[in-house]
């Protein structure tokens, strides 16, 4: 047997500490100009020719509802962005749009609700703080729609998640590769992980807007959208759900929808497949759901098992190639196959019924994930957190993406390179507020760009 060298924790931190000699945790702090004539409009609607025509506008003007709305669906423009500045050499399976609202509450294959990242459209390889400075970011855009426009209270906010991130992953460097991928955050760690840090009173607000999480079953979110009879239908419930008699402007229908739960079934494991063969596929009908991903294919499938009461829905989504592939230039890897390997790496406790399918719709093979739709996913609603809460959350978030990050194998190396002061911390603020300005210029731009309607579209 050929003898492997293995090296100490120290030894990796201190790989991770001479990168600060390639990139200095200050030049993190960095927000690139953009190229002369760089047309933001133009960026964002760059692939709606390959989405379903009659939901851009929806997407536009959910985007046009505030600037934590338009950030959300800016991930593409934050991409090119990030690409153009100072980078550490450090890089990691990302997440690539970890903002406040892609991390929630779902529902383990134990039944335990636990916390976590729940969005992996955009998963790629990438620097690690590039995830670091999106959540920074979106807290502090969310902060100033909750009234916190001092910028003193803002560099803090967004200093508090650097150092919650830089703090965690300095935690999981010196766990064991098994202590590290058994990490979950449940609703009791949330609480044990506050404690000593807020007041007693916030406390228990926050583990009253994590409660309320854990009430919602799968079960109960399922039946509120599906109509009794033989079989049962999916509620029609524009534009959160609508069926479509005919192709759309893609050449995807329900009917193809079907394909892909059928042709998805050998991505799954044994027992899986097995478990899904004991369903029947009942009813398919459009799916509409967030702000950036609005237009994408996106699908619910009622499946039926030993009768009208025995119901799970599965969601379809079409996958294309990430924001970070894109800007870093990368092509070759499957999109659906990508988003199944991102969440598989990153999520602590993965949904069973998560996979991936490659059919043929009319000219061309086209990508998509299917996951369950209900299992208990739930968000937290940003915009009724207070700046306390918003802290305390965020902060959860930052230990939520330094946990999905370490599951890589490079946490000691990272936790080098951030150190034990507040430069990381700092930088990150930086970035943050500076990014916070150019989000609210890019999104005035974007408003002037349309007519608004008056009345704001529903969910």
């Amino acid at each position: 047997m050929n003898e492997a060298k293995v090296t100490t924790v120290a030894e990796r931190r201190l790989d991770g500490r001479g990168g600060r000699f390639l990139t200095s945790r200050r030049a993190l702090g960095q927000l690139a100009p953009r190229p002369e004539g760089a047309d933001v409009v133009e960026i964002l609607h760059r692939d709606d020719a390959c989405r379903v025509d009659v939901l851009l506008e929806l997407r536009s003007r959910r985007m046009a509802e505030s600037p934590f709305s338009f950030f959300r669906g800016g991930a593409l423009v934050m991409a090119e962005d990030l690409a153009r500045g100072p980078s550490s050499p450090w890089t990691v399976t990302s997440a690539g749009d970890a903002h406040l609202a892609n991390f929630g509450a779902y529902s383990s294959p134990e039944r335990r609700i636990v916390f976590d990242l729940n969005d992996f459209d955009e998963g790629a390889k990438a620097p690690f703080e590039w995830d670091v400075k999106r959540l920074a970011t979106s807290v502090v855009i969310a902060g100033a729609e909750r009234g916190v426009v001092e910028h003193d209270r803002q560099r803090h906010l967004a200093e508090r998640v650097a150092r919650e991130y830089r703090r965690a992953m300095r935690r999981f460097a010196d766990e064991t590769r098994l202590e590290v991928w058994g990490a979950t955050l449940d609703v009791a760690a949330v609480m044990n992980e506050l404690r000593g840090e807020f007041s007693d009173a916030l406390r228990r607000r926050i583990a009253d807007v994590l409660d309320h999480l854990q009430t919602r079953s799968d079960n109960e979110l399922t039946r509120r959208h599906v109509v009794d009879g033989d079989p049962p239908t999916i509620v029609e419930e524009p534009p959160h759900f609508a069926h479509e008699s005919h192709p759309d402007s893609t050449g995807f229908g329900g009917e193809d929808a079907l394909r892909v739960v059928e042709a998805y079934r050998s991505s799954l494991s044994s027992e899986h497949a097995a478990l899904l063969d004991q369903f029947t596929p009942v009813d398919a009908a459009r799916h509409v759901v967030g702000v950036g991903s609005i237009g994408v294919e996106c699908w619910a499938v009622l499946l039926c098992g030993r009768d009208h009461r025995d119901t799970f829905m599965l969601q379809i989504k079409e996958a294309t190639d990430s924001v970070l592939d894109r800007v870093l230039e990368r092509t070759g890897e499957d999109p659906g196959e990508r988003v199944v390997r991102v969440q598989r790496l990153l999520q602590a406790a993965v949904d069973p019924f998560l996979g991936h399918a490659r059919v043929r719709v009319g000219e061309r093979d086209r990508s998509f994930y299917v996951r369950r739709l209900y299992d208990h996913r739930a968000s937290v609603d940003v915009s009724r957190l207070t700046p306390d809460m918003l802290e305390a959350y965020g902060r959860v978030c930052a230990w939520v993406l330094a946990r999905a990050h370490a599951r890589g194998g490079q946490a000691a190396e990272i936790a080098g390179y951030l150190g034990g002061s507040q430069g990381f911390d700092e930088a990150v603020a930086t970035f943050a507020l500076d990014y916070r300005a150019r989000n609210e210029e890019d999104f005035r731009t974007f408003t002037d760009s349309f007519p608004r309607s008056a009345t704001t579209v529903a969910e």
